[in-house]
């Protein structure tokens, strides 16, 4: 029997594997265009980036680049596969130079950025969770049109041990990358 999961209306919806999605892809069912993330099996259409995002996410970029040490490695909106049945484009990326893309676990990734200018609710809620349960080390919410930040620290057994807000003003900052301050307010 192929997997399934229950819609909000209550009828089942045929589960997706990664490797059915890749194949779907490259027989051109979605566009090249199309955005979409997979997540536990469900296709999760991804809305256009607007430039407020851009914006935000260009100067993150640019100020971890800059203060980045050599044993670090960074990733801008890459395709991360978190088992099976999930895969993220989320905005930033920070890992170790030793893991290469293809063998890049959850708990192997040190920093994960998500700019929220349209999509808050879903990466404070359901990305926020599968974040916590695939151990990633931790995850920052960035509310572009607020110009704040939420810092989700510790995963354990599938939830956050630790939650720091920056507020407006405020710099963000990072133990791993010595010399990055940013302070969202300015952009």
């Amino acid at each position: 029997m192929r997997a399934s999961t229950r819609a909000a209306e209550g009828f089942d919806r045929r589960a997706f594997t990664v490797s059915e999605v890749l194949r779907m892809q490259e027989a051109g069912v979605f566009a090249e265009h199309e955005r979409f993330e997979l997540i536990e099996g469900e296709i999760v259409v991804m809305q256009a980036k607007g430039p407020l995002h851009e914006t935000i996410k260009a100067a993150l970029n640019v100020a971890i680049v800059r203060a980045m040490p050599d044993p670090i490695w960074m990733a801008v909106e890459p395709s991360v596969y978190l088992n099976e049945d999930t895969f993220v484009d989320p905005d930033i990326i920070v890992f170790p130079r030793d893991v290469s893309m293809k063998d890049l676990k959850g708990s192997d990734i040190l920093l994960l950025i998500e700019v929220a200018a349209s999509s808050l609710s879903y990466d404070s809620g359901v990305k926020r969770a599968l974040y916590a349960k695939h151990k990633v080390q931790e995850y920052w919410i960035i509310d572009a049109y607020q110009r704040t930040a939420e810092k989700f620290i510790e995963p354990f057994r599938g939830k956050w041990k630790r939650r720091e807000t920056v507020e407006r003003g405020e710099a963000l900052t990072h133990p791993l990358l010595p010399g990055f301050s940013l302070r969202l307010s300015d952009y």
